[in-house]
Order: structure tokens, then C-alpha cells, then sequence
């Protein structure tokens, strides 16, 4: 509107000419935008706040409203300016995803505070409800709440992952008066027949309580899943992961012109970096280690030396004071680190130099942490998936703890990683490590 004027525009349809000013066709748009971001539920509280099905949708409501303005102007020989639309789209589809992700920052800001969130009655056996609590538990930002949970044969006064017990699944209607849960989660139905499940759906209706029910199949990605009912009986479709083709080209060709302007631009910094390092402490500004890539293949990763020299040499005595997670070896206050390593750990600048290795292709931008050999030949069935693809600089891993992860779920996170990745993944956890890096936690 600012772009075309308030006024003075005219609108020239087929058999007569109206003067309508861009004031009001940019009002009927706007309405119309809103109207179709209703109609593609976009603010429904089950996808505002978490995942990118809102942004999807916000997506696929402007593109469809922007057509039928299109397809109307065409058949209506309306003489609208061609630039009116083409400028509105962009623009105004950047400030609305714009304006969702900011909404976005606050709404999760305030459920980490415990606000807007849907206290969670957990049902199930031990295990699952365990693992469910624990991963509802890790994403805050998502919701929910677990304040209790029925597990079978549970007794009042257990604990399950830090959340009380209330009882067996005899009781889940007398537990969810007593909880006050607004949300009832299902983790399994191996205790629970599918009538009873049905009955409860039932029961929670006039309550207003949500349902929601855990598929046995975990750790696999929306874009993934495809539900079809047949007769009342909701099929799962998911789809195999693909680890070539044409995504996998695109996912180079991204990795290496990223890489290559990263280097251009980051070559002063190296300078400095690798001055630092060599007057810091006697040895060379790099340190060369072998790990092992895609498809069992080693190779040498770079990196800043943030140790002395005789780091290799000093660990043997320094094992069994390891505070990693069983597999790695990690220490908090490591004695080999030199004070301009400790700063570089500490924001990841000493992962720098293996933009080099992305740039030779051994490695990519995003990926699962490139593993020791020492590691790979512990590697059962399941974590030799993690060299399906090439390790990342950045990862899952990266973005969710660092060395704070215990190794089972470095392990669940890398799995996930390589079997659900797409590009669109790939920058939110390059975006991710940049506020990883800024605000340092778990380095070390």
C-alpha cells in the first residue's frame, strides 16, 4: 500500500471501470489473509508453539489465497498492478512467519516459567511412562507438564523420572480428579485393550480432557508419517529413509558453498586464533585427529589444538577420573587444556578449522558427532546407522546438552538425526548452534 499510494488507483474490470483505491484492496486482502489462516487452523493450540507445522501452514494458507487473487485478477480482467502482489507476498509472508516466531520466543519463555502448559497424567507401564516423562521433560518449550502418573501395578507414594505415582490403571479416572490433569497421555496400550481406550475417549469428552495416545514406532519425523484409516482402524504409513539421490546433492552443494564463504570470511580469525594458540603453548596451531566417517571410512579431522602437546600421552593417567558419559572421555577442569583452549571450548572456536574437512568432503555442516574408532568398534547394529551419513560439525547432539548427554541419548539423537534430516532441519540447528555458542553450556 505504501509502495502503490492511498488513493487514486483504479480497478478496471471487464465491462466497467470502478476506481477503487489500494487502501481498500489491501484491506479485502488483509481480511482475506486472515480469514484463509483461520480456515488452515493455523493458531490451533496443538501446533502453535512447537514444531514447524504452523510455519507450514501460515505457508501454504498465503500461497493459496495469493493464487486465487491471481487466478481472480486473470479471469475477472482486472487491471491490478502486477508488482502490488509480487511485492505483498514476500513481504508480507516474512513478517508474519516474522511476527509467529517472535510470539514464538515469548510463548516458550513463559512455559519454561511453567505457564500455558497442559499438566500431564502419564498412563502406562513403567518403562514407557519413564521414557515419555523423560523426553516431555528435555523439551520444556513443547507444553506439557507431567505432574503424575498410573502405571501398572504402581503403587501410591512410587516415583517414576521424578513425577509421583498415584496408582495402577484400575484408577485413571478417580487419579485425574485427584491430579487435576487437563491431559491425559497414553504411552502404551499393551495394558489397556482398545475398547477400554475407547471407553475412556469417551469418559474425558465432557470433562473437556485431552486425549493423546503415544505410537509404539518413536523417533521418526512428521514428513515421515502418513496416517490412513481403513474402517475406524487409523494406519500408520512411514516411509523408509533415503541416504542418496537428490537431496543428498543438494545437501553437498549447500555444505560446500557454506563452508568455502565461511573460510573466506573467517580467514582473520584463523589468523588470530592460530597466533594465539602458538604463543599460548609449544606446538603446532592444529591438531590433526582420526575419526571415522561415512560408511566406516576414517579420516583426519581438524581442529585448533586447545591441549598441550602431550595431551595423548597424558590420558592414560587421567581415565579414571572421567567425568563423560561411559564411552567418552570427558573432564571439567581437564589439566592438559591450555587457558586459550579452555576459550576456545568454551565457544566452540576451536571446531572452526573443520570447515576444511566439509570443503574436502569428509565431513558436513550438520551431521552425527564424528566418532573415534575406539568408539565405532563398541558400535552395535543400531549405532552403526550413524555412519549412514557423514558426521557433522554441528548436530542434534551440538544443540540438546553437548557433554551434559548421557551416551544412550547422544546415540538416540544421532539416529534421529540420520534418519529423519532434510535441509530445512539442517538450518534450524546451524541457527540452534549459533545460540548454543553464544550462550556456552556443556562444553568442555
Amino acid at each position: 500500500m505504501l509502495w502503490f499510494g492511498v488513493d487514486g488507483a483504479n480497478l478496471a474490470f471487464s465491462r466497467s471501470t470502478v476506481a477503487v483505491g489500494y487502501t481498500i484492496v489491501s484491506i479485502v486482502l488483509v481480511l482475506s489473509w486472515m480469514i484463509s489462516l483461520e480456515l488452515s487452523a493455523t493458531r490451533n493450540h496443538r501446533v502453535i508453539g512447537s514444531g514447524s507445522l504452523e510455519y507450514k501452514r501460515v505457508t501454504d494458507a498465503t500461497f493459496s489465497l495469493f493464487g486465487i487473487f491471481a487466478i481472480a485478477a486473470y479471469l475477472g480482467k482486472i487491471e491490478l498492478a502486477r508488482g502490488y502482489l509480487l511485492t505483498a507476498l514476500p513481504i508480507g509472508l516474512f513478517v508474519l512467519l516474522l511476527s509467529r516466531w517472535l510470539w514464538r520466543q515469548w510463548l516458550h519463555k513463559k512455559r519454561r516459567a511453567g505457564l500455558f502448559a497442559s499438566s500431564v497424567l502419564l498412563v502406562g507401564s513403567r518403562t514407557k511412562v519413564e521414557h515419555v516423562a523423560r523426553t516431555i521433560q528435555l523439551e520444556r518449550s513443547a507444553g506439557l507438564v507431567v505432574i503424575a502418573a498410573l502405571v501398572s501395578q504402581g503403587q501410591v507414594g512410587d516415583e517414576v523420572a521424578g513425577v509421583p505415582v498415584l496408582g495402577d490403571l484400575a484408577g485413571i479416572l478417580s487419579a485425574l480428579d485427584e491430579s487435576g490433569a487437563d491431559t491425559i497421555v497414553l504411552t502404551d496400550s499393551d495394558e489397556l485393550p482398545h475398547m477400554a481406550v475407547r471407553e475412556l475417549s469417551w469418559e474425558l469428552e465432557p470433562r473437556g480432557v485431552n486425549l493423546i495416545v503415544v505410537p509404539a514406532l518413536t523417533d521418526v519425523a512428521g514428513p515421515r508419517i502418513h496416517a490412513r484409516p481403513v474402517s475406524g482402524l487409523p494406519l500408520i504409513h512411514v516411509e523408509f529413509p533415503r541416504f542418496e539421490g537428490s537431496k543428498h546433492v543438494a545437501k553437498r552443494a549447500f555444505d560446500f558453498l557454506s563452508a568455502s564463504f565461511a573460510l573466506v570470511i573467517l580467514s582473520p580469525v584463523f589468523l588470530v586464533i592460530g597466533i594465539a594458540v602458538r604463543f599460548d603453548s609449544a606446538g603446532p596451531a592444529l591438531f590433526r585427529q582420526q575419526r571415522v566417517g561415512l560408511n566406516g571410512k576414517p579420516f583426519k579431522m581438524l581442529k585448533f589444538r586447545s591441549m598441550s602437546s602431550d595431551a595423548e600421552a597424558q590420558l592414560a593417567s587421567l581415565l579414571d577420573k572421567s567425568e563423560g558419559n561411559g564411552v567418552l572421555f570427558k573432564l571439567k577442569s581437564d589439566p592438559r587444556v591450555t587457558r586459550v583452549g579452555k576459550f576456545l571450548r568454551n565457544h566452540s572456536l576451536d571446531e572452526l578449522p573443520q570447515f576444511i574437512n566439509v570443503v574436502r568432503g569428509d565431513m558436513s555442516l550438520v551431521g552425527p558427532r564424528p566418532p573415534l574408532e575406539s568408539e565405532v568398534e563398541k558400535y552395535d547394529n543400531a549405532m552403526r546407522r550413524r555412519l549412514l551419513v557423514k558426521p557433522g560439525v554441528t548436530g542434534l547432539w551440538q544443540v540438546s546438552g553437548r557433554s551434559n548427554l548421557s551416551w544412550d541419548d547422544s546415540v538416540r539423537l544421532d539416529l534421529y538425526y540420520v534418519e529423519n534430516w532434510s535441509l530445512t532441519g539442517d538450518l534450524i540447528i546451524l541457527y540452534r548452534t549459533v545460540k548454543a555458542v553464544l550462550r556456552p553450556h556443556g562444553a568442555y
